[in-house]
């Protein structure tokens, strides 16, 4: 592969920048799980270390695993290993980028945690968005995103109690000013 790949965010947040409290999602969206599944499947997945565990949890308790990709988890604890196959241990965000590429796949997901969004930003090309509508209670947020404002998918639903977009989002190239 000569192209260097796209690097993605794929995340679920509330209108005023939620996406956990308590290590966990603060809704349950079948939808969002289900694009979210299809969205990185036979790509590399970038997440730190207590988003990877709550979403092996997650299939776990649902005895559905989730398959068909590389998990790059970052984590500071340099003891810290795992036996879910096709997973990797990192201690830096641009240690995981860097092995990502490696695995010659044409996307890389970043899917969290709070901590690993804000640090990846700059890196970033595209944003898978499903933002849930209504302010809700966390101690996660996503980092302002005001520089990706070229839409280029939309479709605003509605599942159980829960009204959402989704949303793709690219940055605007910034214009070249000379004074």
């Amino acid at each position: 592969m000569n192209s260097q790949p796209t690097i993605s965010i794929i995340a679920a947040l509330s209108e005023n920048r939620v996406v956990g409290l308590n290590d966990r999602i603060p809704w349950h969206i079948k939808e969002d799980l289900v694009r979210f599944k299809q969205k990185t499947a036979g790509h590399v997945m970038i997440l730190g270390r207590k988003t990877f565990e709550s979403l092996i949890g997650y299939y776990e308790r649902s005895d559905k695993p989730l398959p068909n990709r590389i998990h790059i988890v970052v984590t500071k604890n340099k003891h810290y290993s795992t036996t879910i196959p096709k997973t990797h241990i990192v201690y830096s965000l641009e240690q995981a980028i860097e092995m990502a590429k490696k695995e010659e796949k044409e996307e890389i997901f970043i899917a969290g945690g709070a901590q690993i969004f804000k640090q990846s930003l700059p890196y970033v090309d595209k944003l898978y968005l499903t933002i849930v509508k209504g302010s809700f209670a966390g101690d996660a947020f996503f980092p302002d995103y005001s520089e990706f404002n070229k839409v280029l998918f939309k479709e605003d639903k509605r599942a159980d109690k829960y009204a959402f977009t989704f949303i793709d989002l690219v940055r605007t190239p910034r214009a070249n000013y000379k004074s």
